[in-house]
C-alpha cells in the first residue's frame, strides 16, 4: 500500500523540472490542467475573458514560483486549483470593488457575490476531485434523475453500496459551504 505522506512521482518530478526552468514541463502542466484552471476561473468570475486572464496568471505563477508547491501538502492538481481559486476570487473582488465602490452597501453585496461564487467553485472542485465511483453515482442521480435503486443497477453495485456512495458524495459536496481555502490544500499563493 502506498504511503499517503509521499506525493505521486509525477508531481515531484514536475516540480523539479519547473524549478530547473524546463519550458517543456510548463507545457505538459498546461496540457494537463488548463481546462481545470479555465473552468474553475470561469465558474468564479462568470466571464470568459477574465477566466482567460486568470488562466495565464496561474501558469505564470506556477512558472515563476514552482517552489511554493509543497508536495507534502497534497497533489499538484489541488495546489493548481487552489492557486486558481485564490487568483480568481481576488480578481473578482478587485473588479467588483472598482465597479461598486461608489455605491452605498456595495461591500456587503460584493461579499455575498464572492461567497456564492466561492461556494460554486468549491463545489465544482470537490465534484471533480472526488473518487470516480462517488462522482458516477452522483451524476446518475442528479443529471439522469436516477434513484438509488436505478443507480445501483446502472453501476452494477448493491443498493446499499449505491446509497453509501450517494451519501458520501453528498457529504463531500456539503463541505463547499464551509469558509476558507479550497479543500485539499493549505496555502496556495
Amino acid at each position: 500500500m502506498a504511503n499517503k505522506d509521499v506525493p505521486p512521482r509525477w508531481d515531484r518530478k514536475m516540480q523539479q523540472r519547473l524549478a530547473r526552468g524546463e519550458a517543456a514541463a510548463l507545457g505538459e502542466l498546461y496540457d494537463r490542467f488548463a481546462s481545470l484552471v479555465h473552468n474553475l476561473a470561469h465558474r468564479v468570475l462568470g466571464d470568459e475573458k477574465g477566466a482567460d486572464t486568470v488562466t495565464r496568471e496561474v501558469f505564470a505563477h506556477v512558472w515563476e514560483h514552482p517552489e511554493s508547491y509543497d508536495p507534502k501538502q497534497g497533489p499538484l492538481r489541488s495546489w493548481v486549483a487552489a492557486v486558481t481559486h485564490r487568483l480568481a476570487v481576488q480578481r473578482l473582488r478587485d473588479s467588483e470593488i472598482a465597479a461598486l465602490s461608489r455605491e452605498a452597501g456595495a461591500t456587503e453585496e460584493l461579499e455575498r457575490k464572492v461567497r456564492r461564487a466561492s461556494v460554486a467553485a468549491r463545489a465544482d472542485f470537490i465534484a471533480h476531485s472526488m473518487p470516480a465511483p462517488l462522482r458516477a453515482a452522483l451524476e446518475l442521480a442528479y443529471f439522469q434523475r436516477r434513484d438509488y435503486r436505478q443507480t445501483a443497477a446502472d453501476l452494477g453495485v448493491t443498493e446499499d453500496e449505491a446509497r453509501r456512495r450517494l451519501r458520501l458524495g453528498l457529504q463531500l459536496l456539503s463541505t463547499a459551504h464551509d469558509a476558507g481555502a479550497p479543500p485539499g490544500y493549505g496555502g496556495a499563493v
